[in-house]
């Protein structure tokens, strides 16, 4: 009796599975097995992304996407490959135009990213899409942890012989298809590429970002009030001075900060932004991740908040995302679980220099 109980459970169970599986999704699984099956999946997706939020009837259809990329979109399943300056012309112009994070100026500026010893480029690809890279990620190979981006696109810059790096710094991750939103596979390409990385050039030691601060500024704005008042009496009397308003005020800040890269080092001001960014990407939580986009990712996958880095943008783009300011996240390869954990309690990984710069809490 027990035995036809059990077989009955199991049967029971199998008939849900089966109930559970809508045929739309078994329509879309038909679909993939057609040789643009795939490419026309994810383009669907992505055209119907824009109208969830106006039509909640395509949140089931969005929903049963996502749970098939997911599968199939298995790291397991992704070829990790190199891009440089001999890949097909075609390959290199989506490079060009799927670049998120600094924009490809030029064949020039393209070339300098691809082409040099010092620079290298790593792409995931998957079996049916074989000539589309699903994210990318470029890579500089230096002497030490860079502190702004200028330099590491400067076409005339002397390289690094790759013998004598000691240092990986990944300056820009772009994901390339907007019908895989929701499906991660970005720490995986950044362990592989470390693991590629290191048994090529065993020196290599030091693996760190040189990443942009997308959300500050807008953050910044909301949040002024409150960083106002975490100034103790006599830094905000000095910079009081300085914006002519005791006590300063929040506009006032925001006004004077707003040409941020004419602040010389010892300027109050200066000191106050820095610190208003360590808050933001130390201490500012959302349902308990961080609060920036691109430190979510970091974070996310282990990293720490290493510095933050003066005019790192001078960019126009730079100025208007953070006044300019940039931050690495070291990739601590013998801490990454730890600081997953961290996160996962709420506590954001950060170096002592980071965390000299929080205010002090009351």
């Amino acid at each position: 009796q027990r035995q036809m109980c059990i077989r009955d459970r199991g049967q029971a169970e199998l008939k849900l599975r089966r109930a559970l599986v809508s045929p739309r999704m078994r329509l879309l699984q038909r679909f993939a097995v057609e040789p643009a099956g795939m490419r026309f999946l994810v383009d669907l997706r992505a055209e119907l992304l824009p109208g969830l939020k106006g039509d909640r009837r395509l949140l089931a259809l969005d929903a049963e996407l996502e749970q098939l990329f997911s599968t199939w979109f298995d790291v397991a399943f992704l070829e990790l490959r190199r891009i440089d300056w001999n890949s097909p012309a075609s390959l290199i112009e989506k490079l060009i135009r799927y670049e998120a994070v600094h924009d490809i100026k030029s064949w020039n500026d393209v070339k300098n990213r691809l082409d040099d010893s010092d620079r290298r480029c790593y792409g995931f690809f998957h079996p049916r899409l074989p000539n589309e890279p699903l994210i990318f990620v470029e890579v500089a190979l230096v002497d030490r942890v860079s502190d702004g981006i200028t330099p590491l696109l400067d076409e005339t810059a002397v390289p690094v012989p790759p013998a004598r790096a000691t240092t990986a710094i990944f300056y820009s991750i772009s994901n390339t298809q907007n019908g895989l939103r929701g499906v991660s596979f970005g720490d995986s390409l950044i362990k592989r590429v470390v693991e590629t990385l290191q048994d090529e050039l065993p020196r290599l030691k030091t693996f760190a970002t040189l990443s942009p601060i997308p959300g500050f500024r807008t953050w910044l704005a909301k949040n002024a009030p409150d960083m106002v008042a975490r100034l103790d009496e006599k830094r905000a009397a000095e910079i009081g001075r300085l914006v002519g308003s005791l006590p300063p005020t929040a506009d006032r800040l925001l006004a004077a900060v707003d040409a941020a890269a004419s602040l010389d080092a010892k300027s109050p001001l200066r000191q106050w932004l820095l610190q208003c960014a360590a808050e933001y990407l130390g201490r500012s939580l959302v349902d308990g991740t961080p609060a920036d986009p691109v430190a979510r990712f970091h974070l996310g996958n282990g990293a720490r908040v290493e510095r933050l880095n003066w005019a790192g943008d001078p960019s126009p783009k730079g100025q208007k995302q953070s006044y300019g300011l940039m931050v690495n996240y070291l990739y601590d390869l013998k801490r990454l679980d730890r600081h997953r954990d961290w996160l996962a309690q709420g506590k954001v990984a950060v170096s002592g220099d980071v965390d000299s710069l929080f205010f002090k809490k009351a």
